[in-house]
């Protein structure tokens, strides 16, 4: 080979290694995942911060808060999405990492829906009704007040931020009865519901549409009868709301802080809303 076509092969050589080294700083990706229920917020959000910032890359998944948290401590995910607090295990288990530092930020709050089929006549249950449902004394709808059908009670399993979070403050601590069908995803629950005739199951606000049914809640023995609103979530007057948590490790902070500083501001809160969620501001 002559010294011109050398010289021509080496140019070639380092614009190729320039695009390349360009191209891997462009794909650099902050991972975030857990919770389903924060999942189409943190996917649409991610998806208008990439259009604003096109060298951002944001990889979106779910699976449950207990799965990003394991994520989070296992260092293959740099935010948790989570419906719950970390609990106290989860923050040994990260102090014997050697990254005890960490960040818990709320960034939406969530009312939470039992949702049945839509041609299920039941409207409303109380707190009481849906415990022994879910705990298993009561297994057909006529004893509700409904047509003779077998009641088919979906949850969430038991990884999920949202189960644990039924289980404390809607069956009261008690376990769920061992009829009942658990499901990976809270857009399987949806689904099931919508497909199945006798179905119940409890989903986020914002995962509510019309191939199924929210029913209207009550706290005080059947007196007064909430809908599952976002304005009824806001105002407090729902019982059945939570916070909505990202999960990171403070040293992964500017990385991070640029997307939950994104969803905190005025634009991102409007997100927030627009997805069926209720703001933190």
């Amino acid at each position: 080979m002559n010294t011109k076509n050398s010289s021509k092969l080496l140019i070639l050589l380092m614009v190729l290694t320039s695009i390349g080294c360009g191209s891997k700083k462009q794909q650099e990706s902050l991972k975030i995942k857990g919770s389903d229920t924060c999942l189409p917020l943190t996917q649409k959000a991610a998806e208008n911060y990439m259009k604003k910032n096109k060298e951002a890359s944001i990889m979106v998944t779910g699976g449950g808060s207990g799965v990003g948290l394991a994520a989070l401590l296992d260092g293959t995910t740099d935010v948790a999405m989570a419906s719950r607090k970390m609990k106290m295990d989860e923050i040994l288990q990260l102090k014997k990492t050697g990254n005890s530092e960490y960040k818990e930020i709320t960034i939406a709050n969530d009312a939470i829906a039992v949702i049945v089929n839509p041609s299920n006549k039941i409207s409303k249950l109380t707190r009481e009704q849906i415990e022994d449902i879910y705990t298993g004394k009561i297994d057909n709808w006529k004893d509700l007040g409904g047509d003779d059908i077998k009641i088919i009670a979906y949850s969430r399993e038991s990884s999920s931020g949202t189960y644990e979070f039924f289980k404390e403050h809607v069956l009261n601590k008690k376990n769920f009865g061992p009829s009942m069908l658990l499901m990976p995803a809270t857009g399987a629950i949806v689904q099931s519901v919508s497909q199945t005739e006798g179905a119940i199951g409890y989903v986020g606000v914002a995962y509510i549409e019309n191939s199924i049914k929210a029913l209207l809640i009550s706290y005080d023995n059947g007196q007064s009868y909430i809908e599952p609103t976002i304005e009824n979530a806001k105002s407090k007057l729902y019982p059945i709301s939570r916070p909505l948590y990202y999960y990171y490790l403070t040293k992964s902070e500017s990385l991070v802080k640029p997307f939950v500083d994104y969803l905190l501001s005025e634009e991102g809160q409007k997100i927030v809303v627009s997805e069926g969620y209720v703001p933190v501001k």
